[in-house]
């Protein structure tokens, strides 16, 4: 077959398909555009156009683009029939492109519009979407730092009574009473989980009062890093009292990664050194009755604290005392009376009454019809 014979049957297909897709009233989609996407690193172009008509045949669309110097290709897929934009994400920051929009019958006639201008991504400094999010935080920092200056001038921060943190001292008195040691269980949590920051800062404080009562404070750890962070913590602590002389390194070390293997090890302790006063303070999971339930049976006083709400019943049944949710957070604040902590404490307070009473106000005014919160709050993304 020759060459012109070959152009003629592809100029007749070609004829008989933009036929069919015409005589099917197929129009090409219309109002076509592509800009950048807005508030985004410049990573991605979005498209649009207008709706088809529900009669017009069109069971979806493609997107094809193209970059200067070579040719068109398509990107996302097929796209619904009911589609008006769509957001290419697999750009290269740069680049100008060009976008057609095809619009595809049940018959598989297709029609395509005509090319959009050239358009780059370019990033935004500044997410327009998020500026009542960035007001908010200037509001709660202001609050936290108004907080600070009354906390460190001399003002009382009134702290509710806490009764688990209440204990600490007694616990650790009844240790030094029965010259027994202090078990202080970390969790399984790593080193960058907040409930494992919370649980060090309240070790450190609980290191304080062992160095001044000369009472040996065992540390099993199940992470090398927290380990180490948890050595200098002590000693720090130690060295704040001045009893450098009464931290002993090799009471805090390294007991395994296994979750259940660590149970295992904790237990053991308890049942060999038969410790006065049990710390659980941290992340735990299914370990966490294991351990409690064995503090409970050699008669240790058990103060607990998680914010593993699954685990939070075990403690209350296994232990004397428990720190719920936030009161771990708060127990470095309430132990040390340090102005800086309390001053934090009081100033998140405000934030969550702000956080709360926006809440409330919310849910009256979509009840009574008034959106604008919703509305203000879901260009927050």
């Amino acid at each position: 077959m020759s060459k012109t014979t070959q152009c003629l049957i592809i100029y007749l297909v070609l004829c008989l398909s933009i036929g069919t897709a015409f005589s099917q009233g197929l129009a090409p989609p219309s109002n076509v555009a592509a800009v950048d996407t807005p508030n985004d690193d410049g990573s991605s172009i979005t498209i649009k156009w207008d709706a088809a008509p529900e009669d017009s045949g069109i069971s979806g669309y493609q997107i094809l683009r193209r970059i200067a110097g070579s040719g068109l290709e398509e990107v996302g897929g097929m796209l619904p029939a009911g589609s008006t934009t769509y957001v290419d994400s697999t750009i290269e920051k740069g680049s100008a492109y060009v976008y057609i929009v095809r619009a595809v019958t049940e018959t598989e006639a297709t029609v395509e519009s005509e090319e959009t201008a050239p358009v780059k991504g370019t990033g935004e400094w500044f997410h327009m979407g998020k500026i009542p999010l960035f007001f908010g935080m200037i509001l709660f920092s202001a609050a936290i730092l108004w907080n600070l200056y009354d906390a460190r001038s001399g003002k009382e921060i009134f702290v509710r009574r806490i009764p688990g943190l209440e204990a600490v001292d007694e616990a650790l008195g009844r240790a030094t009473e029965m010259g027994r040691s202090i078990l202080y269980v970390l969790g399984l949590g790593q080193v960058d989980n907040v409930a494992t920051i919370a649980s060090m800062t309240i070790l450190g404080q609980v290191a304080r009062r062992t160095a001044d009562y000369e009472t040996p404070l065992l540390v099993p750890c199940n992470d090398p890093i927290v380990l180490n962070v948890v050595r200098e913590m002590v000693k720090s602590s130690y060295l704040d009292e001045g009893r450098p002389d009464a931290y002993n390194e090799e009471n805090i070390f390294f007991l395994t990664d296994s979750q259940f293997a660590y149970a295992a090890g904790v237990d053991g302790i308890m049942i060999r050194e038969k410790p006065a006063a049990i710390f659980l303070q941290g992340t735990f999971y299914a370990e966490s009755l294991i351990m409690a339930e064995t503090g409970n049976s050699i008669g240790a006083i058990q103060i607990a604290g998680t914010d593993s709400e699954h685990q939070l019943p075990f403690f209350i049944a296994a232990c004397d005392y428990t720190l719920i949710g936030e009161e771990l957070y708060a127990a470095t604040a309430y132990l040390s009376k340090d102005p800086m902590f309390l001053g934090s404490l009081k100033g998140q307070d405000w934030g969550k009454l702000v956080i709360f009473a926006a809440i409330v106000l919310g849910v009256i005014l979509e009840l009574s019809g008034v959106n604008w919160i919703t509305t203000l709050l879901q260009r927050v993304r």
